[in-house]
């Protein structure tokens, strides 16, 4: 494949037949071959060698042609266990996966509003030895934890910034005594935005793009930026804190770093909708989807947009083809006002969004997480409107592709990617 010693190539194409297979899956010796221009011998070879190390083992024959099958191989995913979790104000949600990126198992541990004895610590050990336990292994077994949390982790002080929701998790200690109870299992944290990025980069709606943003509205507004492939985290870890930024069409909001809120999030974010429905006459529903607590303002906001959503529809009430468009104006449908919502919650969104075009100039931006997720495709395209209206460039908007828990299956993917480097490296065979 390339030039050099033969130490250097067949540790290569090892590693080359390795990420083929991670890839791809199951594959014969033939097809390896063509996918990396060895020699048959060379393939059979390496593939020996990758069966005596344990990293892979035969799966089956082909099917589909005539004659007998080919030997088929493939990585043993018992080679390394990995796990992510996501934290939240009220709930930890761990996940374990092997090496071929498969999940084996999800646990989600309920936490109390103050940590009780053992404090963060034990929860995460209680919420990892839980996912651990329903995937066949062990805790200590893990060779990467990444942990996903609201803001972020000061690289200078080492303490949680831009999260001052989350309780128990503001101790200057805390990333020692995390790492003291979860020993030897190293362990990682980054923002939970960003491990939607990575998540969406990897498995969805950004795949292929290396500069784009990520939208995200949840429990509150954040963005993750991917310049040129990477991750930009900013000088404190606070980079894509967008809550923050001063916008137009809300008063100035000073003392953000006490109040945990700026422009931006008091326009847009999920207690903003509301407020607007109720300025629109839309009524607030009493409770969120599947029996959710009223005081849940993210799964109220994101059944106000449902609802929106829903009724933005032609007068006679056959869903709009193709771009949303508004119902006719003075229109007496029942759906007007949930239409008038989206539209202005539309025009909110397109405000902030516009100043990070600005600065930017993002090739694509993904809008997720569970409150814009809820509004659908009628809520991208009248932003998307709105956007050219307001931007001085074009973005595609794009509606995230990874669905169930973004965060964590992000984290799964960052943990994967260090510790497939570590498993595949073939050089001491």
């Amino acid at each position: 494949m390339v030039a050099g010693t033969p130490r250097v190539l067949r540790v290569m194409n090892e590693r080359a037949t390795l990420d083929l297979l991670t890839e791809h899956g199951a594959l014969s010796r033939a097809r390896i071959g063509a996918l990396t221009g060895l020699s048959k011998p060379t393939v059979s070879q390496l593939l020996a060698r990758l069966e005596a190390a344990g990293l892979v083992g035969p799966a089956g024959t082909s099917e589909g042609r005539p004659g007998p099958g080919a030997r088929l191989y493939a990585l043993r995913g018992e080679v390394a266990h990995v796990a992510a979790l996501d934290v939240r104000p009220g709930r930890i949600r761990a996940a374990v996966a092997d090496v071929t990126d498969t999940v084996l198992a999800t646990h989600t541990l309920a936490t109390p509003a103050r940590p009780g004895p053992g404090g963060v610590p034990a929860q995460l050990t209680a919420a990892l030895d839980g996912a651990a336990r329903a995937a066949g292994t062990e805790r200590p077994a893990l060779r990467r934890v990444v942990v996903g949390t609201p803001g972020a982790f000061d690289p200078r002080t080492g303490r949680l910034r831009y999260a001052g929701h989350l309780a128990g998790w503001h101790s200057p200690g805390l990333l020692a005594e995390v790492a003291a109870a979860l020993h030897p299992v190293p362990v990682e944290y980054e923002n939970d935005v960003n491990l939607a990025a990575v998540a969406e980069r990897r498995l969805g709606a950004a795949r292929g793009h290396e500069d784009f943003v990520l939208l995200w509205n949840g429990t509150g507004l954040g963005a993750a930026l991917v310049i040129g492939g990477r991750l930009h985290r900013g000088w404190t870890g606070g980079a894509g804190e967008i809550g923050f930024l001063p916008v137009a069409g809300t008063p100035l909001v000073r003392g953000v770093a006490r109040t945990g809120s700026g422009g931006f999030q008091e326009l847009a974010g999920a207690q903003a909708l509301p407020r607007l429905a109720g300025e629109l006459g839309v009524a607030v529903p009493q409770a969120g989807p599947e029996g959710a607590d009223p005081a849940d303002g993210e799964a109220v906001a994101a059944a106000l947009l449902r609802t929106a959503a829903e009724a933005y529809t032609r007068p006679g009430g056959d869903p709009v083809p193709g771009a949303a468009e508004p119902p006719h104006e003075g229109t007496s449908s029942p759906h007007a006002g949930p239409a008038a919502l989206l539209r202005a919650y539309a025009v909110r969104l397109a405000t902030g969004i516009a100043s990070l075009v600005a600065v930017l100039d993002p090739a694509v931006i993904v809008l997720t997480g569970r409150v814009l997720a809820a509004g659908g495709e009628p809520l991208l395209r009248l932003t998307e409107t709105e956007l050219a209206e307001l931007a001085p460039s074009r973005p595609r908007l794009l509606a995230g592709e990874v669905t169930g828990d973004p965060v964590v299956r992000g984290g799964l993917e960052a943990a994967l990617t260090t510790v497939r480097d570590e498993v595949f490296d073939t050089a001491a065979l």
